[in-house]
């Protein structure tokens, strides 16, 4: 097990820190944020409880959600969060999560971090499969997936209650060889 730090161009990954949680709660207590998330509105000390509780959590336990900072390295300033947990059962298998907080999107942060993540991930820890489950009325999201080779194997319909409505999700996935493929 491991903390993480990757490096991008414009972009440390690393564990979240207490200096981060006014940048943090400024767009997880945004609505428009949670809007195709798997969590609600933050008040800031629940904000300030899951940064403590995810402070010193480690990579690499399997079946565990870990969510690491997006740090601009010009400002020192948190621009989103993103998530990587390894299946239970194959350690080669991880899924991933990205928030982006809406001042800063648009502005290819995501693009960069996810593929950050992932060089990392398939070429430095070997993993064999990289998932990923979102809205089906995330379009934005469908578009990123799509654009980094990600291909949707799944639709899951009405199976997540969310903000007092039935919602349905697609699943996407690469597969080492795919990226390897694209990366030549």
């Amino acid at each position: 097990m491991e903390k993480l730090i990757i490096n991008s161009k414009r972009l440390y990954i690393r564990n979240l820190k207490p200096k981060d949680l006014q940048d943090f709660y400024e767009y997880r207590s945004n609505p428009i944020v949670t809007k195709y998330q798997g969590f609600d509105t933050m008040k800031k000390q629940e904000a300030k409880r899951f940064i403590d509780d995810q402070t010193d959590k480690f990579y690499g336990v399997p079946g565990e959600w870990v969510q690491y900072g997006i740090e601009n390295k010009k400002t020192g300033k948190l621009v989103g969060d993103c998530a990587i947990k390894l299946d239970d059962d194959n350690d080669l298998i991880a899924q991933i999560g990205i928030t982006i907080n809406p001042i800063f999107q648009n502005q290819g942060i995501a693009k960069e971090a996810m593929i950050a993540i992932m060089t990392w991930l398939f070429e430095v820890k070997k993993m064999h499969r990289i998932s990923e489950i979102v809205d089906v009325e995330n379009n934005n999201s469908i578009k990123l997936l799509e654009a980094l080779g990600f291909k949707r194997e799944g639709h899951f319909v009405e199976n997540v209650f969310f903000n007092n409505k039935w919602g349905s999700e697609f699943q996407y996935a690469l597969l080492a060889r795919e990226w390897k493929e694209s990366n030549q």
